[in-house]
């Protein structure tokens, strides 16, 4: 089964923790750095379009781009409660194939999204259809899990549970290719109070810091920085995930 088509309709209630308003705040703290005005953003590997709609409501013209057809369908009901605002446009895309019509201003891609793109060249790619899209001076700006934390999951297992899934996942690190994969097995209880199981399997490859800044150098971009977790300060040893900030020439 494809990563997301049976987690879309519950991934919002089993990530409730994420504070998507603090990244929001996060976010425009390096949108107010920007040497453009940032009005128009893309949101990459959007998900559910929790954050798209998060920042439309906050005035900024947004395309949230993902791979899953079912996340989409979930973000685009979510966007029709939106009022006052300019609707988010919902495209299915995968990264490395990025297709817009039109110049964007900033690019983000959150929540180790980047990880997903477990090829380099894939990722070389999908860097360069961004820096293609972007505006002079325009802003990328994503996270990653750090290969410590990715190395550091190995043989665990978690639960993340609701009034009616409950989701058991195991994580498996494989050194040589630096690919960690998580087995998910869902239980969801139907209309008819009977349970439903369902399983995903889901990887993220390690990039090292160095890899990514080469990658990000490599198609054109500039003022490369690294950021701690959600900080205005560089990565401390040890982080589990660090943020890239990264511009196209003026």
């Amino acid at each position: 089964m494809s990563s997301y088509e049976s987690l879309a309709l519950r991934y919002d209630a089993l990530t409730a923790d994420v504070d998507h308003e603090a990244w929001a705040d996060y976010l425009e703290k390096h949108f107010s750095r920007s040497p453009i005005p940032i009005h128009t953003v893309l949101d990459l590997a959007c998900g559910t379009g929790a954050m798209t709609c998060l920042l439309a409501q906050r005035g900024y013209e947004m395309i949230g781009v993902d791979l899953s057809a079912e996340m989409l369908s979930v973000a685009s009901e979510k966007a029709q409660s939106l009022t006052g605002v300019i609707p988010p446009m919902f495209l299915q895309q995968p990264m490395e194939e990025l297709d817009l019509y039109g110049t964007i201003d900033a690019c983000v891609c959150c929540l180790d999204s980047i990880n997903y793109v477990t090829r380099p060249k894939a990722l070389l790619r999908a860097f360069q259809r961004v820096h293609l899209f972007l505006m002079p001076g325009g802003l990328f700006l994503f996270d990653v899990n750090t290969p410590e934390k990715l190395e550091g999951l190995d043989g665990g297992m978690f639960i993340d549970e609701t009034d009616d899934t409950y989701c058991v996942w195991r994580a498996d690190y494989a050194r040589r290719s630096r690919i960690c994969t998580y087995g998910f097995d869902l239980f969801f209880r139907q209309d008819d109070g009977l349970w439903r199981r369902e399983e995903e399997v889901h990887q993220e490859r390690a990039y090292t810091p160095e890899e990514l800044t080469e990658l990000l150098r490599t198609v054109g971009f500039t003022h490369i920085k690294q950021y701690g977790d959600r900080k205005m300060r560089p990565p401390k040893s040890g982080e589990d995930r660090i943020f890239f900030a990264a511009r196209k020439e003026l």
